[in-house]
């Protein structure tokens, strides 16, 4: 247990449609305490931001979205700027995911000036940082994760993250079932810290970072009882009511 306030983010990625998103927002509202103990946010696909945005006013539920443009405007078809995501009520956005990374080549140095477009706007990056299953059986997830942090730092500086979060997501438990256990995610979010501290140790202090990698009610609870866990995002889990309001539950309860 930390004095960092728990967020839980349920990232939607390709999911939704305006009538489920209404009946989950709905159950949300109905289930969230009106004082909540923890940062609720919720990342739905692009063309619903404006329309969830609205739905959730009013209430503890926050809005991220998915994914930002490195640029601020311009010549670049299909992009969304990190201006545009505050103009529709997003406060944060999910930046580097594995799947991103993965399936559109995303580079540590593109995150890096994401994270940046993001800051400009004023808008809070959850920055992601993982190892794939190869790279953990190598031995290398300590030193994946740290270049992964090193990349922003090299271009932000640890000011990014006096208003940003971090999120370990190990690649190999995304939507597989398979969740890193509570010891091994603490081992990597203690590095995540550490590697913060060596520029800051204030703003590392204050950091929260989110477990992400099939996260689900049932294991919350003994995955946010650890000293450096401070929430969760949340894929798959997040777009079940009753699921994703049993992980926030079992965030405040850490708190």
């Amino acid at each position: 247990m930390s004095n960092r306030r728990p967020l839980v983010a349920g990232n939607w990625k390709l999911n939704g449609s305006r009538a489920a998103n209404t009946a989950l927002i709905s159950a949300l509202r109905a289930g969230l305490p009106a004082q909540s103990r923890t940062d609720v946010v919720v990342c739905p696909p692009y063309v619903y931001l404006a329309e969830v945005s609205a739905a959730i006013h009013d209430s503890v539920i926050q809005l991220g979205a998915q994914n930002v443009a490195a640029e601020d405007s311009g010549a670049f078809t299909g992009e969304v700027a990190a201006g545009m995501l505050r103009d529709v009520g997003c406060g944060f956005v999910i930046i580097g995911h594995s799947e991103r990374r993965a399936c559109y080549g995303e580079t540590d140095d593109l995150t890096a000036a994401k994270v940046a477009a993001a800051l400009r706007c004023g808008l809070r990056p959850i920055l992601c940082v993982g190892e794939t299953l190869a790279e953990r059986d190598a031995g290398d997830t300590l030193n994946v994760v740290r270049r992964q942090l090193e990349a922003v730092l090299a271009v932000t500086g640890a000011e990014a993250f006096s208003a940003g979060l971090v999120a370990y997501e190990p690649v190999w438990a995304i939507g597989t079932g398979r969740t890193a256990t509570p010891m091994q995610a603490q081992e990597v979010h203690a590095e995540i810290r550490a590697t913060l501290a060596r520029r800051d140790a204030t703003i590392a202090a204050a950091v929260r970072v989110l477990y992400g990698g099939s996260v689900k009610a049932s294991n919350a609870k003994d995955l946010f009882a650890m000293a450096d866990i401070d929430g969760g995002l949340i894929g798959g889990a997040s777009l079940d009511a009753a699921g994703f309001l049993g992980i926030c539950k079992a965030a405040a309860e850490s708190y």
